[in-house]
C-alpha cells in the first residue's frame, strides 16, 4: 500500500503550493507558490527537503490530517500548532508546537488550530507532496484549474501522494529552537515603474498615511483602503497593458490601490505607483482584512541587501535546527560541555580543601 497523507477535514483554503511557476510567465501563466516562502524554506528544512519542494498552504482555518500506509514526516510553520490523536485511542494526544518537525505514524490523526490570526501557514511533509509537476511546478493555479491536487483545494477524502520511504523515519523531533520572526515596521516599496503618472501629493499620502487591507483580499492581490493616491490630470489613470509582478502596487482611477499577489495576471493596464520589495512580502502576505499598512520608500540597491540579509538570517535560522526541547527540559549536550569535572578534591588535604575535616 503507497503512503498517503488523508484529508480529514480541509479547512478553508488549503493547496498544494512550492517554488512556483517562474518560468512560465511569457505564457500567460501566473508565478502562484507559497504566499510566504519564508515559512517555505525553513519547514522544508526542518524535513531535509530541497527548500521549495510542494507543501500545503493553509489559511483562515487547518485541514485535519492523516497518516496512511506508513508513517508521514512533518513539519509546521510558525503559525500552526496543534495535538496529534492516536489511531486506536482519540483521547490519547500529543502536542505539536510551531517550526517542530514530528513523525505522524501510520493511522495517527493531526488536528491544527487555526493560523494565527487566520494568516498563512505551512505545512510540509518529507520529500515533498507528491502531485505531477506541471509548467515546472506543482503549485495549485486555482483561476485556471490545473496543477496542485486536480487543479484546486483540497477537499474532505483527498489521498495526497506521497514519496515512498527508502530509510526508516526518524522518531525524535526537531525544531527551530529561537523560531523565526517577521519583523514589523513599514512595508518597504521601490517607486514605480510609473512614477510619472502620480504627483508629489500621491508619493507623500502613501508614504505618511496608513492603509487598511480591506476584504478584497485573496492569493491574487490586497485591496487598500485609505486616502486615495491622486494621478498626473495630464497622464490619467491608464496605460497599454505592460507586465506585472507579484508585489506591483496598481493604482486605478479610484486612486485606491491594488497590491498583486502570487496568483496575479502577468499584465495590467493601470499605472503602478511602486513595488513591494521581495523581502516584505512573506510579511504582507500575513496581513488580514482590518490590519493596518503602512508604506516607506526605498532604492533598488536597499531592496537588493534586504533581500541578501534575509537570505542571511533564514541560513543562520536553518543552523540551529536541533532535538525539540520541551519546557522544563534540561539541555545535555550544554550540560555535557560546560558542566564537566577537572580535575578531583581531596577534603582530607588542608591545601585541596579549606576547612578540611581533619588535622594535619
Amino acid at each position: 500500500m503507497s503512503r498517503s497523507l488523508q484529508i480529514v477535514s480541509p479547512g478553508a483554503l488549503s493547496l498544494i503550493q512550492d517554488g512556483g511557476a517562474i518560468r512560465s510567465r511569457a505564457l500567460g501563466v501566473p508565478v502562484a507558490g507559497c504566499l510566504d516562502r519564508t515559512a517555505l524554506i525553513l519547514t522544508n528544512a526542518l524535513l531535509g527537503n530541497p527548500e521549495t519542494v510542494a507543501v500545503i498552504e493553509v489559511r483562515l482555518t487547518c485541514p485535519t490530517l492523516r497518516a496512511s500506509g506508513g508513517p508521514v514526516r512533518i513539519a509546521l510553520s510558525g503559525t500552526l500548532c496543534g495535538h496529534i490523536l492516536a489511531a486506536d485511542d482519540p483521547e490519547n494526544r500529543r502536542e505539536v508546537r510551531p517550526w517542530t518537525a514530528f513523525t505522524l505514524s501510520d493511522g495517527e490523526t493531526l488536528k491544527l488550530a487555526a493560523p494565527e490570526r487566520g494568516g498563512v501557514g505551512v505545512i510540509a511533509v518529507d520529500g515533498g507532496v507528491a502531485v505531477p509537476e506541471v509548467l515546472g511546478s506543482r503549485s495549485t493555479q486555482i483561476k485556471a484549474g490545473f496543477g496542485g491536487f486536480n487543479g484546486r483545494p483540497l477537499q474532505a477524502g483527498d489521498a495526497l501522494p506521497l514519496l515512498p520511504l527508502t530509510e526508516e523515519l526518524p522518531r525524535q523531533s526537531l525544531s527551530l529552537p529561537e523560531g523565526f520572526d517577521l519583523g514589523d515596521g513599514p512595508i518597504r516599496v521601490v517607486a514605480g515603474p510609473q512614477e510619472e503618472y502620480f504627483t508629489a501629493e500621491a508619493y507623500q499620502t502613501l508614504t505618511s498615511t496608513p492603509f487598511t487591507v480591506s476584504r478584497e483580499a485573496d492569493r491574487m492581490g490586497f485591496r487598500l483602503e485609505g486616502t486615495p493616491l491622486k494621478h498626473d490630470p495630464a497622464k490619467g489613470s491608464d496605460i497599454i497593458s505592460d507586465g506585472i509582478a507579484p508585489g506591483a502596487m496598481q493604482v486605478p482611477g479610484s486612486g485606491l490601490p491594488i497590491i498583486l499577489m502570487a496568483d496575479a495576471q502577468t499584465t495590467g493596464g493601470y499605472p503602478k505607483i511602486a513595488t513591494v520589495i521581495s523581502a516584505d512580502l512573506p510579511r504582507l502576505a500575513n496581513r488580514v482584512p482590518g490590519d493596518s499598512i503602512t508604506f516607506t520608500l526605498v532604492t533598488v540597491e536597499e531592496a537588493e541587501r534586504a533581500a541578501r540579509a534575509l537570505r542571511t538570517r533564514l541560513d543562520a535560522a536553518i543552523a540551529t535546527i536541533a532535538p525539540e526541547r520541551r519546557p522544563g527540559e534540561i539541555d545535555l549536550d550544554a550540560l555535557y560541555s560546560t558542566n564537566l569535572v577537572d580535575g578531583m578534591v581531596d577534603m582530607r588535604l588542608a591545601d585541596h580543601f579549606p576547612g578540611h575535616l581533619y588535622d594535619e
